[in-house]
């Protein structure tokens, strides 16, 4: 089976916006460049910076819980350290290098979100930890990459009978041409993009983040239940490991080896 790459995409902090990518440079071992580096943890997360440990998701600000995220356009610059966020039509940019640019930042995501003034969030690094759901389940799985299979979220919508974007399973890899939901069936098996090579390592089981429109920010679609009713699972995607490094790029054609 043979497929084409459709777009790339990172987020750089967990629960904001995907950057999308003209090309993205993989290292065996490691994920997504700059993808999940930064996350909002709560007061009471427990996360500790000179030791950072993988914590679930609901020790951070996430759409799962905080659907009005979806509304802010966020855009981070690596070489800068500098982030921009769009909140009702006015650009707000913080230094994430200095503290202070990390504590306005927390507070706008207060303000934003309407959390009492004691429950603003802490924005963290720790590199090289990554802040991925899957982290907590293995060192591997905070550097796997996941895959979206197009033509399983078009088969879906046309199953549901409007349309879900592909942008609320918010994957690393957009690709089509395979069957829909063939992807399902392929733990264990080789990717081949380029010179790359991906492990196919395990479904991606969905949560409440997808039941988020990712523009209005609305609660509107219960697609992990709707997987279920449909399907009899709530999966929809994969995660792989990075086993040979390479670049890849839109347009690349994806095998199935």
């Amino acid at each position: 089976m043979q497929g084409t790459i459709c777009g790339l995409f990172h987020y750089p902090v967990k629960g904001l916006s995907a950057q999308p990518l003209d090309m993205v440079d993989l290292v065996a071992g490691q994920g997504f460049p700059f993808d999940r580096v930064f996350g909002f943890a709560r007061p009471d997360s427990g996360f500790d910076p000179e030791n950072p440990k993988p914590l679930p998701k609901t020790k951070f600000v996430v759409l799962a819980r905080d659907a009005a995220l979806a509304t802010l356009m966020t855009h981070f610059d690596p070489q800068t350290g500098c982030l921009k966020i769009l909140k009702q039509g006015k650009t707000y940019q913080f230094d994430l290098a200095k503290p202070e640019g990390r504590m306005d930042a927390a507070a706008l995501l207060t303000e934003h979100l309407a959390f009492p003034a004691d429950m603003q969030p802490t924005l963290y690094s720790a590199d090289p930890h990554r802040f991925t759901d899957v982290s907590v389940v293995s060192p591997a799985m905070m550097n796997a990459v996941s895959l979206i299979n197009l033509d399983s979220v078009a088969a879906f919508s046309e199953t549901l009978g409007y349309h879900i974007s592909p942008a609320r399973f918010r994957g690393n890899i957009h690709f089509s041409g395979l069957p829909p939901f063939s992807e399902l069936d392929l733990t264990d098996r080789i990717l081949e993009i380029g010179d790359v090579r991906l492990k196919v390592v395990m479904r991606t089981k969905r949560c409440p983040a997808t039941e988020v429109d990712p523009v209005t920010g609305a609660r509107d679609h219960d697609v992990p239940s709707l997987l279920r009713a449909h399907y009899g699972h709530s999966d929809m995607g994969v995660y792989a490991e990075v086993q040979r490094a390479g670049r890849i790029r839109p347009g690349d054609a994806l095998r199935l080896l």
